[in-house]
C-alpha cells in the first residue's frame, strides 16, 4: 500500500488562491488611461502600484529601502580592527604586569621594547611576532589575534568555513584548505575557458562540501555567492578610511601569509571578478551604527546592501529598455520572502496574459475586446455617482437592449437575447402541468419559455464633438470629456449596435477619432477652439446618414477662437474676431437647415461662452446644459437616449 506524508506547502503560489482576475487588470488600465495616461504609461504605472489584489513594485521598493536603512544603521566598519586592538592592548598590559616585579635587566629591556611599539595596530602586531612572551595570559591574548584574523578572513570569503576547521593554523587544516582552494581555482579557470564544469562541481562538492554549509546545488550558485562576498569585501575596504584600510590589509596579509594561502585567495578573487564583472566591485558605503562589525558581519551587510541597491534599480524600471525580466527573482526572495517572489512572477505574467487572452496585440496596442472592456469601465464610471433623484437617470443595462417590440412572441431558442415573455412562459408551464395530470409543485421546463420578438432598426446618427483644446487640461475637464466619449462609444456599439456613431475632436483643427484611438487620446498643446471645423465634419457625417434621427452633442469649455480657411489652413484669434464667429454661426445654421438640433454641454462659467451658446441654442432649436466634469457623462448619456427616442416617424 502507498504511504503518504503531509507537510506545509512551500513550493510556489497558494494552489487554493482565487484565479488571477485579468478583467480587473484591464479595468485598472482603463482607469489610468481615462485619467490621461497612454497605454504604455498606464501599464508601467499598474506594475509599479499594483492592483486591488496584487502588490506592485512600489511597495516592494519601500520594503527594500526600509531594509537598506536598517542595514546602514546596524553597525560600523572596522569592528575587527577594534577587536584586534583590544586583544593587543590586553596582551601588552598582561606582559607589563608580569614584568614589573622582575628586577632583571632583561625585564627592563622588554619593558622598553613594549613602550616603543608603533602606534598603528598592524605595525605593532608585526613587531611582536618575534617577541618571546613571558606572561602566559599575554601569549594567549596575542595568539587569539592571529586566530581571529584567520577565521574572519576565511568566513568573510567562505561563509561559515572556519566551523569546518578544528584550527585554521593546524598543519592538517592548512593542507585541507590549500587543497580546496587549489581545486576551486582549477574549476574557476576551466569555467573561464568555456568548459562545462558540472561534473567537476559534483566531484568538488563530494570532496569539499563540508567547507560550504549553505550547500550550493550548482556551480552558478557557488560562483554567485563567492563573488558577492568578494565584491562586498572590496567595497568594505573602499569604505574605510585610508588608515583603516591599510592596517586591515596588512593584518590580513600577516594572518594568511602564515597559512601560505594568500596567493590562492588572490587568484580566486581574480577569477571571481572576471566571471562576475556586473557586480559592484568598487564603491563606498556609509555605515552609521554604533557597534563595530567584524569582517563576516560587515561582508554580509555590504553584500546584502549591494543586492538591495541593484534590486531597487531593477524594480524601479527607470532605465531604457527596462522589463520585469530584468528582476532577479532569487534576490527578491532572499530580500523579501517567497510571497514577494511570487508577486513578481504574477506581474511578469500580466502582459503575456493580456496578449494571450486577446486584450493586447504583439505591438502593445489595444484590441477591440480591450476597447469594449474599457468602454464598459468608462460607462460604469459615468454612472457610479448617480443618485435616485438625478435628472435623466436611466437603467443603462436595459436601454435599447432588445430593440423595438413587434407584439409577437415565439418559443425560446438557445442563444436568444430577446426579453422573456413571463406571462406566456408561466402559462405554458401551467397548461403542461394540468394537461399532464401532475400534482405537487409546478416546475418550469425549457420548452415552456417564450421570448418577445423585437427588431432593431437604425434609429440615430450620433455625432459627439469634444473640445480638445489645451484649456480643457488647464480647467481639469479633459479627463471627464475623454471618459464620456469612451462611454458613449461603448453604449452606442453595445446597446444600440445599428446606430451610426462618430467622435469628432476640435482644437486648432478638427478631426474624426476612431474608437481605438480614444484611450490614448491626449488634449492638444496648441491654442485654438475650431468649433467651425468640427461642425462641418458633423454636417458631412449627417449627410451620409439621412434616414436616421440626427443626434449632435457638443462638449466645450470655451468660445470659438479659430475657424477653417478656404485653403484648408486655420486662423486663430483671441478674443474671437468677427470672421471666426460668423463662420461658426454659419456652420450652426447649416445643421439647422438640415433639421439637426444641437445639445450644447457647457463646462465652466465663462460668461462670454454662456451668451454665445444660449444664442446658438435659440437659433438652432437645441438645448444648453451647464455641467461640471463630474456630471458631464451622465448628462451626455441621458441626452443621447432621450434624443434617439424622439426620432422622426415620417
Amino acid at each position: 500500500m502507498s504511504r503518504y506524508r503531509y507537510g506545509a506547502y512551500r513550493d510556489g503560489p497558494d494552489p487554493l488562491a482565487d484565479p488571477f482576475d485579468l478583467g480587473g487588470v484591464v479595468d485598472d488600465l482603463a482607469d489610468r488611461m481615462m485619467s490621461g495616461s497612454n497605454l504604455r504609461d498606464a501599464l508601467r504605472d499598474l506594475l509599479q502600484q499594483g492592483t486591488s489584489e496584487q502588490r506592485g513594485l512600489q511597495e516592494m521598493r519601500q520594503r527594500i529601502q526600509q531594509r537598506r536603512r536598517e542595514l546602514s544603521n546596524s553597525g560600523q566598519l572596522g569592528g575587527t580592527l577594534d577587536e584586534v586592538r583590544k586583544l593587543l592592548d590586553q596582551a601588552v598590559a598582561d606582559e607589563q604586569e608580569h614584568l614589573f616585579p622582575d628586577p632583571s635587566d632583561d625585564a627592563r629591556f622588554r619593558e622598553t621594547r613594549l613602550d616603543a611599539l608603533p602606534t598603528d595596530t598592524a605595525s605593532a602586531v608585526r613587531e611582536l611576532k618575534s617577541y618571546d612572551w613571558q606572561s602566559p595570559s599575554a601569549q594567549e591574548a596575542f595568539d587569539r589575534i592571529n586566530e581571529l584574523l584567520q577565521s574572519e578572513v576565511l568566513d568573510q570569503q567562505f561563509s561559515g568555513l572556519s566551523q569546518a576547521l578544528s584550527s585554521p593554523s593546524s598543519p592538517e587544516d592548512q593542507q585541507r584548505l590549500a587543497q580546496m582552494l587549489g581545486d576551486l581555482n582549477q574549476m574557476m579557470a576551466a569555467h573561464r575557458q568555456g568548459e562545462d564544469v558540472s561534473d567537476m562541481f559534483d566531484d568538488f562538492m563530494d570532496k569539499h562540501g563540508d567547507f560550504f554549509p549553505e550547500a550550493p546545488k550548482t556551480f552558478t550558485e557557488l560562483l554567485d555567492d563567492l563573488a558577492r562576498r568578494a565584491a562586498a569585501m572590496q567595497r568594505m575596504l573602499d569604505s574605510m578610511t585610508p588608515e583603516q584600510r591599510e592596517q586591515l590589509s596588512d593584518l590580513m596579509a600577516q594572518a594568511m601569509g602564515d597559512l601560505d594561502i594568500q596567493a590562492q585567495m588572490s587568484q580566486l578573487r581574480d577569477h571571481l571578478e572576471a566571471l562576475r564583472p556586473d557586480l559592484p566591485w568598487q564603491g563606498t558605503q556609509r555605515m552609521r551604527g554604533e557597534q563595530g562589525l567584524n569582517l563576516p558581519d560587515a561582508t554580509d551587510a555590504l553584500a546584502e546592501l549591494a543586492d538591495l541597491e541593484q534590486l531597487d534599480a531593477q524594480l524601479g524600471q527607470n532605465y531604457p529598455g527596462a522589463t520585469l525580466d530584468d528582476v532577479d527573482v532569487d534576490a527578491v526572495e532572499r530580500a523579501l520572502g517567497r510571497s514577494a517572489a511570487d508577486d513578481i512572477q504574477q506581474l511578469r505574467e500580466i502582459e503575456r496574459r493580456l496578449r494571450d487572452q486577446g486584450y493586447l496585440t504583439d505591438r502593445l496596442e489595444l484590441t477591440p475586446k480591450a476597447l469594449r472592456r474599457i468602454g464598459l469601465t468608462a460607462l460604469r464610471r459615468v454612472f457610479s455617482d448617480l443618485d435616485a433623484s438625478s435628472r435623466g437617470e436611466h437603467d443603462v443595462r436595459r436601454s435599447g437592449a432588445a430593440g423595438e417590440l413587434t407584439g409577437q412572441s415565439r418559443s425560446w431558442e438557445f442563444g436568444d437575447e430577446q426579453p422573456l415573455d413571463v406571462v406566456r412562459t408561466v402559462g405554458n408551464a401551467i397548461q403542461r402541468h394540468v394537461a399532464g395530470g401532475q400534482r405537487g409543485r409546478m416546475k418550469l421546463s425549457p420548452n415552456d419559455f417564450e421570448v418577445r420578438e423585437t427588431e432593431t432598426r437604425s434609429r440615430a446618427a450620433v455625432a459627439l464633438l469634444v473640445d480638445q483644446s489645451f484649456s480643457m487640461v488647464m480647467n481639469d475637464t479633459w479627463q471627464a470629456a475623454k471618459t464620456t466619449a469612451m462611454a458613449l462609444q461603448y453604449l452606442a456599439s453595445s446597446q444600440y449596435p445599428l446606430d451610426a456613431m462618430q467622435i469628432i475632436t476640435f482644437a486648432n483643427l478638427a478631426r474624426t477619432v476612431a474608437p481605438n484611438e480614444l484611450p490614448n487620446l491626449d488634449a492638444a498643446d496648441i491654442q485654438g477652439t475650431n468649433l467651425h471645423h468640427g461642425l462641418i465634419l458633423a454636417s458631412h457625417f449627417f449627410d451620409r446618414h439621412r434616414g436616421a434621427e440626427p443626434v449632435c452633442l457638443v462638449v466645450t469649455d470655451g468660445e470659438p477662437t479659430a475657424h477653417l480657411l478656404p485653403d484648408g489652413d486655420w486662423w486663430f484669434m483671441w478674443p474671437p474676431d468677427r470672421e471666426t464667429v460668423q463662420e461658426t454661426v454659419g456652420a450652426v445654421d447649416q445643421l439647422t437647415r438640415k433639421g439637426v438640433p444641437i445639445s450644447w454641454f457647457r463646462l465652466g462659467d465663462d460668461p462670454r461662452l454662456e451668451r454665445f451658446l444660449d444664442a446658438m441654442a435659440r437659433r438652432n432649436g437645441g438645448r444648453v446644459f451647464a455641467v461640471d466634469g463630474a456630471h458631464l457623462g451622465n448628462q451626455v448619456m441621458s441626452d443621447y437616449v432621450r434624443a434617439r427616442r424622439g426620432r422622426r416617424t415620417g
